[in-house]
């Protein structure tokens, strides 16, 4: 080879080098240029909903372009999440992610269309909330030991209501496995299995309606939802799933405080992407939502229903996915829970 044509080759290499920096800086330099699309994977009015209109005004205020919500929703949101998986993967549409859609899903189906891990770049985690332990006020168990116990005296003779494959189905799951554990030096008497009967619903409204008139006498239910019911006193809550406290909950323990260390069962809402959307464009749409979801003003509009503002940053909420997934496959294969 010439010392001539190695120079040439040289400089078309490099510019061919140049050219794809540049064709990689570009899309976040001009992007966007038309309406984003935020698909929301399920019907327009519910709490998901919501939050993704929230996030959908902010990103607009931040990107200067209007974000539009989709709602696509059917088959628990497998119907919207699948529609983005294979979107293109230029930024203009992005995913209302969640436990339900990304993780449990998985666990009832693995042949949902998508791979929640493969399939996306997952941007920030936005909010989390707990399912809330509520009973009617005419049952006389003021609180979770109190049910655990009444269940435990009375196998198979206590129901609750339950909306299939909700996260408030998989609480009460989580719940009657820790609870029928033994744990180390216990007296016998705690050690007894804790059978519960579930009644299923079609939707958290006439399961709650049930457990208000005393048809049905306790369920797991989402904190906003319950909330209104709690406040006027036509429901008492013995527990909430997170970890912490809630902060429009503050008097109601946590089902860890309450004898089941490191219990935690919560729903989480996000934002994600197709997987190979560029990485420029994934840091802008993420650091301008992460600083709305941090302004006061959004904050406080996202807590006043119970939520807790996350933000988290791509990895962590990438890491909780995989995680989610792996937790609720476990306890849906370990209790033998089959959707209705």
């Amino acid at each position: 080879m010439s010392r001539r044509f190695a120079l040439r080759a040289l400089m078309l290499c490099a510019g061919l080098a140049s050219a794809t920096l540049s064709s990689w800086a570009q899309p976040a330099e001009n992007w966007p240029t038309r309406p984003v699309k935020l698909v929301v994977p399920f019907p327009a009015g519910g709490a998901s909903d919501l939050i993704g209109r929230i996030m959908a005004e902010e990103l607009t205020k931040a990107l200067g372009q209007p974000v539009v919500v989709d709602n696509r929703a059917g088959a628990g949101g497998a119907i919207g999440t699948t529609f983005v998986a294979k979107a293109p993967a230029d930024g203009y549409t992005l995913l209302l992610s969640g436990i339900g859609t990304n993780a449990v899903n998985h666990a009832f189906n693995d042949r949902i269309g998508y791979d929640s891990v493969k399939d996306f770049v997952h941007i920030t985690q936005a909010v989390e909330g707990p399912t809330v332990l509520v009973a009617n006020t005419a049952y006389p168990a003021r609180t979770l030991q109190e049910l655990v116990a009444d269940g435990k005296a009375h196998p198979s003779k206590l129901s609750y209501a339950l909306t299939p494959a909700s996260s408030g189905h998989l609480a009460m799951e989580m719940l009657k496995q820790v609870a029928s554990e033994c744990p180390r030096g216990s007296a016998p008497s705690n050690c007894k299995p804790l059978f519960m009967v579930g009644i299923p619903y079609r939707g958290a409204s006439p399961a709650l309606t049930d457990v208000i008139g005393g048809q049905v006498p306790f369920m797991f239910v989402n904190q906003d939802t319950a909330l209104p019911f709690v406040r006027s006193g036509k429901l008492r809550a013995l527990a909430v799933s997170s970890l912490k406290r809630n902060p429009l909950y503050p008097d109601v323990p946590t089902v860890a405080e309450s004898g089941y260390p490191g219990f935690s069962a919560v729903a989480w809402i996000g934002l994600s992407a197709p997987r190979a959307v560029p990485a420029p464009i994934v840091e802008r749409i993420g650091s301008s939502l992460r600083r709305a979801l941090n302004s006061p003003q959004v904050k406080e509009k996202l807590e006043s229903t119970g939520y807790v503002v996350v933000a988290s940053e791509p990895a962590a909420y990438a890491s909780l996915v995989e995680s989610e997934i792996a937790k609720w496959t476990k306890l849906v294969a370990a209790r033998g829970i089959k959707p209705e």
